[in-house]
């Protein structure tokens, strides 16, 4: 059994942490949101002494600055030299590559490990992990991320999962977008986009986007549209992932129109309607009303 302090108990962290509890390891759910603590058994705020008992620290927060700030004040002032660091969250490359260096300064073998599967590959422990690090560092961590995942590919050194995620999350977003526009030129020309869809998943323009968020409502009904886009995947990090996206494609200079035009509108659209699942970007395309 391993004990685990876990930081970040939202939409992802919450169900990681819980497999995990029910995997047999000993876990102490931390976050600084009441409402967060709440929905975890014994959770409670991240806590310095928590932390100096635990074999491995994963933190999972929204944004590089938090990560930043737990483990330059919490994390790496109170780990112990034998505490594993995973950090599951989607940050940029270049604090990723940061904090990395940082904890191996002080002697601490730490990963990146941002994911791929939503809120039910997290309560299924089905998500896919992208990983940068040490070898050593990832084959001491890699039964924990089976525990969390069922696909977990080490992509090579410190920041290369993070380099991943945001290739990844691009095409995510590209795809989504076109998938998007074709059922609404297909509704404007007047198809039936039951038949449509049909035709679609069985063809060339066959995706994963394509058959898990179905833009129309009723056609998949496990779909987010279907459920008056209740994420999901909420707007606002599908908009985040993109803008991770094109940070990394500009340190490299690396061209991405399709990835740049995407990142642009659908940060546009998080704006107001960040709650909503990216689906929702459909609403907007064919001028619908919207209720919420």
């Amino acid at each position: 059994m391993t004990k685990i302090a876990f930081i970040g108990l939202g939409t992802m962290g919450g169900p990681m942490a819980r497999v995990l509890r029910n995997a047999g390891h000993d876990v102490m759910g931390m976050d600084v949101s009441a409402d967060m603590r709440a929905a975890f058994d014994g959770a409670m705020e991240p806590s310095g002494a928590a932390i100096s008992q635990a074999d491995v620290v994963i933190t999972m927060l929204p944004e590089g600055r938090h990560v930043t700030e737990v483990h330059d004040t919490l994390v790496r002032p109170h780990a112990t030299p034998e505490t594993r660091l995973i950090d599951c969250s989607t940050i940029d490359v270049e604090s990723t590559k940061a904090l990395a260096n940082a904890a191996q300064a002080q002697g601490f073998g730490m990963l990146d490990a941002p994911v791929s599967g939503g809120p039910a590959g997290a309560e299924t422990g089905s998500l896919s992990f992208m990983v940068g690090g040490p070898e050593e560092a990832f084959q001491q961590n890699l039964p924990l991320l089976e525990a969390m995942g069922s696909k977990i590919t080490h992509f090579g050194p410190s920041g290369a999962g993070q380099a991943a995620k945001a290739s990844h999350n691009m095409i995510c977003g590209i795809t989504a977008m076109a998938v998007m526009e074709g059922f609404a030129l297909a509704d404007s020309l007047g198809l039936d986009l039951k038949k449509f869809y049909a035709l679609c998943a069985g063809a060339a323009a066959q995706s994963w986007t394509l058959e898990n968020r179905c833009p129309i409502p009723g056609v998949v009904p496990e779909s987010p549209a279907s459920n008056d886009f209740d994420p999901g995947f909420a707007m606002r990090l599908m908009a985040k992932d993109l803008r991770l996206a094109q940070a990394a494609a500009t340190a490299m200079g690396q061209e991405t129109p399709f990835g740049a035009k995407a990142a642009q509108d659908f940060t546009s659209f998080a704006e107001t309607h960040g709650d909503r699942d990216f689906s929702a970007f459909y609403k907007h395309l064919r001028d619908l009303p919207d209720n919420g």
